[in-house]
């Protein structure tokens, strides 16, 4: 019996050491902590504290009468969702555009920078860098803005080219089967230059010893890039691809509203743009939660299982 008292005095004398200890490097680090706290507050404010707000996705939720006021209802708004008509085509939607961001834009950054890092002109290569990186500055306003003037039938430029060939005009804007190219070769050109960052960085950090036995073993330079460049880069690859994977149902809702109308809308309503509909503009807000919750779950299982698959094949996940 004494001798378990004093385990547990032990075990209370660590802790606390080990708790000191933890004061102690905060307060030596104190700066860089500082640094880490507004992203903290960030997270914590704008992630974490609205979590709480999901509750009404099983609520009848009525704003006079608060969350802690409206009635309860279960799964009733979760069953209206998998039974709506509409959510398959919502559905397909969405998975449809992911794949084309996962497969056509995914290895557009990684391609750019493995060209970049070829270059040995450093003038030529930053120019290139700044050219590619310019348009992620610009919002999706902009960048719809600028593809309605070039592809609109009333003064279009791309349409005044084909009219001008003997070809006929083509209405890119109202055709649904035009909706897809635009919306991928939209994210390509704004978001490809800023993806090559990461990719970039990574690159820098290989080894120039490498590259320099496998001139001497009479590697050229697309074999130094095959054999040495990308499987350098290949953890940073997975774990972007693992955190893409993440966004399955979270495209964005912006970029999509812009080009969404009554014409395209069965291959352009997406999950974002639904939850907009169904939430701000006809206040059904517990119906609109519920579909947010069916996203993020969809969301956190994807990494769940990227990780998983990972592992399996014995790289480096995100945990």
């Amino acid at each position: 019996m004494e001798h378990s008292t004093l385990t547990v005095k032990e075990r209370k004398q660590i802790r606390n050491m080990k708790r000191s200890e933890t004061w102690r490097n905060i307060k030596k680090n104190k700066l860089i902590y500082l640094m880490i706290l507004p992203g903290f507050l960030y997270f914590f404010i704008y992630k974490y504290l609205p979590m709480y707000g999901l509750v009404i996705s099983f609520q009848d939720y009525k704003p006079y009468r608060g969350i802690l006021g409206s009635d309860w209802v279960g799964l009733e708004h979760f069953q209206r969702l998998f039974a709506s008509s509409e959510f398959w085509m919502i559905f397909k939607n969405t998975l449809v555009l992911f794949g084309l961001q996962i497969f056509i834009f995914f290895p557009i950054p990684i391609i750019i920078s493995l060209m970049l890092n070829e270059v040995r002109h450093q003038f030529f290569k930053r120019s290139v860098q700044t050219l590619v990186y310019i348009p992620h500055f610009m919002s999706w306003v902009v960048i719809v803005s600028i593809s309605y003037v070039l592809l609109t039938l009333d003064g279009g430029i791309v349409n005044a080219i084909l009219e001008s060939l003997g070809l006929q005009k083509v209405n890119f804007l109202l055709n649904e089967d035009w909706f897809r190219p635009m919306y991928i070769l939209q994210v390509i050109w704004r978001e490809a230059g800023w993806g090559t960052i990461i990719f970039l960085a990574a690159i820098t950090a290989v080894d120039p010893q490498l590259y320099e036995a496998a001139r001497m073993d009479g590697a050229n330079r697309f074999r130094q890039m095959w054999h040495i460049t990308v499987p350098a880069i290949r953890n940073v690859i997975i774990v972007l691809l693992i955190l893409k994977i993440g966004d399955v149902l979270e495209l964005g809702f912006e970029h999509v509203y812009l080009l969404l109308n009554s014409s395209n809308r069965n291959v352009a309503e997406i999950f974002d743009t639904y939850v907009y509909v169904a939430g701000l503009q006809q206040g059904q807000f517990s119906y609109s939660t519920a579909v947010g919750f069916f996203k993020g779950g969809v969301g956190l299982a994807m990494v769940v299982f990227a990780n998983w698959l990972a592992k399996r094949f014995n790289e480096e996940g995100i945990y």
